[in-house]
């Protein structure tokens, strides 16, 4: 570790004077970790276009080497979260070797029931049998590899919906969802969990199945304990309280895990805190107050123009430095101004710890571990985006992960 830096001794000196305990924070901080996912380091694009970038990874393999070189810089992201069929391999214990001699683990599996033109009526919710079959046989083969790499969660997001009143009953669409993911929820092993993913539209703009997250929780409900929900930032219509969510949810003990992006207006593939890094906080916030364990953070972003590995060490990044500053948050303090009802008292308290810079303390964390004090400089310096596309020459063919509007 390089000697500490004026900045973060400054830091560290009027934090202590405040009474916050630095060395537990920073105990907190150094064991943060974040999921990356497989397929925002391939190439994606927009509704009009994909947009290949040089060195782009030309298959799971050499996904798993750019999520490791994030992890090295960062420090926090030991896990990728895979996509299926996009990253099946013939040899599954080779990609568990292979994460693993590159100090990884396996993420969250994600079966995809969506690009398949069968699945154009709905996948589990269709009303043909045979199709839903289908699907179902899908989510079960994914479970078998979650076994053969050593994971333990299903994330599962579904497009069905319908796009015309009349189109399907929609009784019987959700009575149908909750059989399939009955089944699936039933061949899970004892020590995985399945997480709901909801979407409030796109790609079905009447009614989609799992659209928000209280017909998520009432699906987990019926299920049983080891089904969670999933949030994902960017599937919110505008103004909504995100953090209130994720307060309700940790309250029933339903909050299963994220999916962090950023979005302007309806999409979800902005690295995350470039949009609103202040809901960002206030998310860390309910976590940290809730007392326990974060759930499993995963990031799901597809960056169209700006160099895929720079991008995902920046979001990893930026969720430290959310993170950092809602352990700072003075507790007491808080409660005190919240059972006074001193309004504004509460906010300040907030504000302060969210105004607080706290880049000299996530470098000296990142550093203790092993990792790069400033990541983006040591990944620019080192040149390895020049490197990737020197050796991964274009084969010609896409290497599209998929568009993730997920």
């Amino acid at each position: 570790m390089t000697d500490p830096t004026p900045e973060y001794e400054s830091l560290t000196s009027r934090l202590s004077d405040k009474g916050r305990d630095v060395t537990q924070i920073e105990r907190e901080l150094a064991s943060f970790a974040v999921e990356t996912p497989s397929w925002g380091y391939g190439d994606s694009g927009t509704r009009f276009g994909v947009f290949p970038q040089p060195g782009r990874p030309r298959d799971v393999f050499e996904k798993i080497e750019d999520a490791a070189e994030v992890h090295r810089l960062t420090g926090a992201a030991p896990a990728v979260a895979l996509h299926f069929p996009w990253d099946e391999v013939e040899d599954y214990g080779a990609l568990r070797d292979h994460l693993s001699r590159l100090g990884l683990r396996v993420g969250a599996i994600n079966p995809n029931l969506f690009e398949d033109t069968d699945y154009r009526l709905g996948s589990l919710t269709n009303p043909d049998g045979g199709i839903r079959s289908k699907a179902i046989d899908h989510l079960l083969a994914c479970v078998e590899i979650a076994v053969a790499l050593g994971g333990d969660a299903q994330s599962l997001w579904l497009a069905d919906g319908t796009n015309y009143a009349g189109q399907d009953d929609l009784r019987a669409r959700r009575r149908r969802l909750e059989d399939g993911l009955s089944r699936l929820y039933a061949s899970l092993p004892e020590d995985h969990e399945l997480l709901l993913e909801y979407k409030l539209f796109e790609p079905a703009f009447y009614a989609t199945d799992i659209a928000d997250w209280g017909s998520a929780v009432l699906l987990c409900q019926r299920l049983g304990p080891r089904a969670r929900v999933l949030v994902d930032l960017g599937h919110h219509a505008q103004g909504v309280n995100v953090e209130q969510i994720v307060a309700l949810l940790a309250h029933e003990e339903r909050l299963g895990g994220f999916h962090f992006n950023n979005r302007k207006y309806a999409d979800d593939d902005l690295i995350v805190g470039s949009v609103n890094p202040f809901e960002l906080f206030l998310i860390f916030c309910e976590l940290v107050s809730a007392g326990r364990e974060l759930p499993r953070l995963t990031i799901d972003q597809s960056h169209n123009i700006e160099p895929k590995v720079e991008a995902m060490v920046l979001s990893v990044v930026n969720l430290q430095e959310a993170y950092a500053k809602a352990l700072l948050v003075d507790r007491d303090a808080l409660a005190a101004a919240q059972e006074a009802g001193d309004v504004l008292a509460g906010h300040e308290i907030l504000l302060d710890a969210y105004k607080t810079d706290v880049r000299p303390l996530c470098a000296a964390v990142r550093a203790r571990n092993g990792a790069a004090a400033d990541p983006v400089a040591e990944l620019r310096a080192l040149g390895y985006a020049e490197r990737a596309a020197a050796t991964r020459p274009s084969s010609g063919e896409s290497a599209i992960s998929g568009r993730a509007s997920r």
